[in-house]
């Protein structure tokens, strides 16, 4: 049987369609199949390692190297003027999910028996590594969605479908991990509990890494770039200024309210994972199903992103995002109502306004990368400078610092609530957090701080989405038709 010839568009590329939106999202996919694993960092590092608060410490030192490392590579990526077989984007991608193999793995090396200070640098540099490699594969993955299309609704595709990524590469993890790492273990009272066991999740790490390439070099193959790059790259304009770079980024609207929102919607997935998952230790008493119980909540954003596509062409990418908000800002109220004695009523609930929680995520989700590649246009429309990878880095490190500074001040608020203790691992002397140690008291408590961390992240969202980004449908339409005719005159 004859092969179906490829079809071109007018500049001779192939023409944008579902293979292109599946190749972007298993990009999103290859991330997370790293990342997903963070969620579980505190657990390890506290309950395994037995860091207990120092790993609040050491999480926020690390983020220092964030603050070096996403705009220096951003930067980098901006200043590289050599010519790739491929495109230069995708070529730092393919470095950056070799990387990410070992730097995933490197940060759950078991040595519990380690002394304190080998336990600090095992992590900084497991992290740093990871945090590289991470970095040099991300930056330039978000930045190729202003590169694959410049059309709205295109771009609004390639959006929804880096959710469906996220939201796989998010979900596969987080059902299937917690029925392997963790071993049923009997308690004081006798009653079996959940401990995570860290050499389950040191393996987990490596395969999952594994995984994340095989996504990565899927996508790289199958991607296609049909924005004129030499725009971006005028050898005829000023030397690349990093300080003016940073100054234009602050006065970017679209960005800085796209990364408010990216903000507060990482202090309720990343700031509240650790805060769940000992929820569910101790509070639901199954760490097995926490997984499912969250899975169950991404219904509504997977019944949302089919429909993303012709809803922004309606109704704009701004005004729908804020509408999401305030159904998340709802939810995280409901998360609120707590019945005595943790009946089965309270476990519906919790789930109910997680559906209505992730309802108000999922539109935003949806469109967050669209809205990210739009704030990169406004970059241009407003300096005429195309900057990719530093407004891209820019967003991804303020991201990254509310996902290391979100669990960080989680835990210390954890410790202050309870979720400290001076138990000893009798096999190597090692001080742990053992849970099964904690009280029922510590456990509502903990409840309650997991309602607080979803509405705050609601309300950021907000603030973000509704009164600082400024691209509504008629501005954006105003910016396209302007950058397009800039474009054709060059």
């Amino acid at each position: 049987m004859a092969k179906k010839p490829v079809q071109l568009d007018a500049n001779g590329h192939r023409k944008f369609g579902i293979r292109d939106s599946v190749a972007y999202a298993a990009g999103d996919l290859g991330c997370n199949m790293s990342f997903a694993l963070k969620g579980t960092m505190a657990l390890f590092w506290t309950q395994i390692m037995g860091m207990g608060m120092w790993y609040s410490l050491l999480l926020i030192i690390v983020q220092v190297w964030d603050a070096i490392n996403d705009p220096l590579i951003g930067t980098l990526i901006d200043a590289d003027r050599r010519t790739y077989r491929r495109n230069k984007f995708l070529q730092y991608i393919w470095i950056g999910s070799i990387g990410l193999i070992v730097g995933g793995a490197c940060c759950f090396l078991p040595f519990a028996g380690a002394p304190v200070f080998a336990k600090a640098i095992i992590f900084v540099a497991g992290y740093v590594i990871w945090d590289a490699f991470y970095t040099i594969a991300n930056v330039p993955y978000g930045s190729l969605l202003s590169l694959i299309s410049n059309d709205p609704a295109d771009r609004a595709s390639l959006s929804a479908w880096r959710s469906v990524g996220s939201m796989v590469g998010n979900m596969l993890p987080m059902v299937i991990l917690p029925f392997i790492i963790y071993d049923k273990v009997a308690g004081p009272d006798g009653k079996l509990v959940d401990v995570l066991n860290g050499n389950k999740v040191f393996l987990a790490a490596l395969i999952m890494g594994v995984l994340g390439f095989i996504c990565f070099q899927f996508m790289i193959k199958n991607t296609e770039i049909r924005v004129d790059t030499s725009v971006r790259l005028n050898e005829e304009q000023p030397r690349f200024n990093v300080i003016e770079a940073l100054k234009n980024f602050v006065k970017n609207r679209p960005a800085v309210g796209a990364t408010v929102a990216a903000m507060g919607m990482f202090i309720g997935m990343q700031g509240a994972a650790t805060a769940v998952s000992v929820v569910f230790q101790i509070y639901f008493k199954n760490a097995q199903i926490s997984g499912v119980v969250q899975l169950f909540a991404m219904i509504p954003i997977l019944v949302f992103t089919p429909l993303a596509r012709k809803m922004v062409v309606k109704f704009g990418k701004k005004e729908l995002s804020v509408l999401g908000s305030i159904c998340a800002i709802i939810g995280g109220l409901g998360l609120f109502i707590i019945t005595p004695d943790n009946t089965g009523l309270d476990l519906v609930i919790y789930i109910l306004c997680q559906l209505v929680y992730s309802l108000g995520l999922g539109i935003y989700s949806t469109v967050s990368w669209a809205m990210m590649g739009d704030a990169i246009d406004y970059n241009e429309w407003k300096t005429g400078k195309r900057e990719e990878g530093i407004v891209y880095s820019l967003h991804s490190f303020f991201r990254k610092l509310a996902q290391g500074v979100g669990p960080a001040v989680a835990l210390l608020i954890m410790g202050g609530l309870g979720y400290v203790n001076n138990a000893v691992d009798p096999a190597t002397g090692a001080a742990i957090i053992d849970v099964t140690l904690l009280s029922w008291d510590v456990a509502v408590k903990l409840r309650i701080l997991v309602a607080a961390l979803f509405l705050a992240s609601a309300v950021l969202q907000f603030i973000g989405l509704g009164l600082i980004y400024n691209l509504g449908k008629k501005n954006l339409q105003t910016m396209n038709e302007e950058l397009a005719a800039r474009r054709a005159a060059k």
